[in-house]
């Protein structure tokens, strides 16, 4: 569900809300069923929240509405959350590549339309020596592309294991437990473990750290975006153009404060899913796991939003290549006084071209 405090929240909607949580627990036992050989016709309902508190988890209410012959039968609820929240990141990840996609496209037409587009450099706030605009947007979409090869690089795992991560009771149910649960990955295509990893958190880290990346990526674009775009600067401009309630002139860069919201939110989120995995206690964990559920549904979420939105962003992007030009002929002392001898700002550019060049060439690759 959408949330009034948290704009844009609705293009992240029916991917890890309850509803969707609650079909993926659903699809877990229903695999589960399917390897005992067993039927899987389920239907649940959201278990009510008092429920939920008592059990300390959605599952064991979930469990007793199914009421089905050998439903959830050697499994644990931690095998059942664990499974469907990957099932839910996977969804996610698939939402949030193919963002990155579009932004990765518009960056790219940017970098080959602005490649001789010369403009100032700054380094720590001021003047630098001069780059491109094309320059510029080739180092966001490398760092667009990096967030999305570590996407994709995420192991996403079922879990099972059973009461302590030994598959006890599966080896009672059926004759090669460690099969069983290469048959449940098969089931929901996701990847078979070695071994369970209800205290290991690795999975949950990665992903974690991929989903900061992006958000980390998406943040530094908007950021300049904000800087170029202020009225004293005007290179750029975002034009989702949003009002402001008591000044009828202004023209907010909504998009690029709600990207940049999202990439100082994320890297705490991510800390949080580190801090549950040092946590971790004993076969299972008591508390470490309950805190990850939240800062994960969370960080998942975000990155959702950001990344749509940081695509409608630069795909609306307005680059004004005069006003850049014309800053450049005011400053072209200050921008090639490491050369020591005054000349043409664009004569100083170095390995420009080539570099933009390499970051097409990846785009192209990709």
């Amino acid at each position: 569900m959408a949330s009034l405090l948290e704009p844009g929240s609705h293009r992240a909607a029916g991917v890890v809300d309850d509803d969707a949580l609650v079909e993926a627990l659903v699809r877990v036992e229903a695999a589960w069923l399917r390897v005992l050989g067993l039927p899987d016709e389920l239907k649940a309902v959201e278990p009510p929240a008092a429920e939920v508190e008592a059990a300390g988890n959605p599952v064991l209410p979930l469990v007793k509405s199914l009421q089905a012959e050998g439903v959830h039968r050697g499994l644990t609820s931690q095998d059942v959350l664990d499974t469907a929240l990957m099932l839910l990141a996977r969804e996610a990840v698939t939402r949030v590549v193919g963002d990155l996609d579009r932004v990765a496209d518009s960056l790219a037409g940017l970098a080959s339309e602005h490649r001789a587009s010369v403009m100032a450099g700054r380094t720590l706030t001021q003047y630098a020596v001069p780059v491109t605009f094309g320059l510029k947007a080739a180092q966001w979409l490398t760092g667009v592309l990096d967030a999305r090869d570590a996407l994709q690089a995420v192991t996403l795992p079922v879990q099972c294991g059973g009461a302590a991560g030994t598959l006890a009771l599966v080896g009672e149910l059926l004759p090669d437990p460690i099969a069983a649960v290469r048959a449940l990955a098969a089931e929901l295509d996701l990847v078979a473990p070695e071994l369970s990893w209800h205290t290991r958190r690795t999975p949950v880290t990665r992903l974690g750290d991929a989903l900061v990346e992006t958000c980390d990526a998406l943040g530094h674009l908007a950021g300049d975006v904000l800087l170029l775009g202020r009225p004293e600067v005007g290179e750029v401009r975002d034009t989702s153009a949003g009002g402001s309630s008591t000044m009828p002139h202004k023209e907010n860069p909504v998009l690029s404060v709600l990207v940049r919201s999202a990439a100082l939110q994320a890297p705490q989120l991510g800390a949080q899913l580190h801090l549950c995995a040092a946590d971790s206690q004993d076969e299972r964990s008591p508390g470490a796991w309950h805190a990850e559920w939240p800062a994960l549904r969370r960080l998942l979420e975000l990155t959702i939003t950001a990344s749509s939105q940081a695509a409608d962003l630069v795909g609306g992007l307005e680059v004004n290549a005069e006003v850049m030009r014309r800053r450049v002929e005011s400053v072209a002392a200050d921008l090639v006084s490491e050369r020591g001898t005054s000349s043409d700002p664009a004569s100083y550019l170095g390995a420009t071209d080539a570099l933009i060049d390499l970051a097409l060439a990846r785009w192209r690759k990709s």
